[in-house]
């Protein structure tokens, strides 16, 4: 009997909101599917974000499911956004490639965006389920990330003028125990996309070279030319940059 998708929840026990949507060309039934590719945000982000919707419907047509994840305080997920520091989304994501293992799933792809990118390095480096990872804009030098943009503000002042994301402390005191994620870039050794636009406002370029740099030149890089931190106008080049690439390594194509 097929089993149905599995509820989500990390090691706090917080539900995480979560969408999966199966391959085109299969059956999209209660069943696990072969591989997966797991979606994930950024910092005052959720799993609705254009940019993940519009991925997870180009993966769909070339018959990749997806399983796009709201981390614990963000979106529809339970758990408060204060505490929704990097360190405690690695391990939202463990409990995720936990139930999806337990579902059945064989082959797990990653794909996070800004500081889901950095999530995505912190927990490939140590965690060999992670079949192939992409980095879309993916912070690295994360403690200068946020003295850059957010060290100005007060405790609980809006961050990036969303009210539902509070400035806070465990977020400047997690950055700053991280500090960078090259080392563990220098760890990774599964097939890696590091995909940037050269004029990202937020999260510079320069991090997607570093990446590549600590991990000894490996993983392949997609540089978009005049484009920003959140793609804007560049889905159709991000799309047939990651689409194709996911899909050779996860053995669809």
């Amino acid at each position: 009997m097929n089993a149905p998708l599995p509820e989500f929840r990390n090691v706090c026990g917080e539900r995480l909101d979560v969408a999966y949507l199966p391959g085109a060309d299969g059956t999209p039934g209660t069943g696990p599917p072969r591989a997966l590719v797991v979606l994930a945000h950024g910092v005052t982000a959720h799993k609705d974000r254009p940019w993940l919707l519009t991925l997870a419907n180009a993966l769909s047509g070339a018959g990749l499911p997806s399983l796009r994840v709201s981390f614990a305080g963000n979106g529809a997920s339970e758990g408060r956004f204060e505490e929704a520091v990097p360190s405690k989304e690695v391990k939202d994501l463990g409990c995720v490639l936990d139930a999806l293992e337990r579902w059945g799933v064989e082959s797990i792809g990653y794909a996070g965006h800004s500081m889901g990118g950095a999530v995505g390095v912190l927990r490939a480096a140590s965690d060999p389920r992670i079949a192939c990872l992409v980095s879309l804009a993916g912070m690295v030098h994360v403690d200068a990330f946020f003295q850059r943009h957010f060290a100005h503000l007060a405790p609980g002042a809006p961050m990036l003028g969303k009210p539902e994301c509070p400035w806070s402390p465990a977020l400047a005191d997690d950055a700053a125990r991280i500090g960078s994620v090259t080392e563990q870039a220098a760890a990774i050794h599964m097939s890696w996309l590091l995909v940037h636009g050269d004029a990202d406002e937020l999260v510079p370029y320069q991090d997607a070279l570093d990446a590549r740099a600590a991990a000894g030149g490996r993983p392949d890089l997609v540089t978009l030319p005049g484009i920003d931190h959140r793609f804007t106008g560049a889905m159709p080049q991000v799309v047939a940059g990651v689409v194709p690439w996911l899909s050779e390594r996860l053995q669809m194509g």
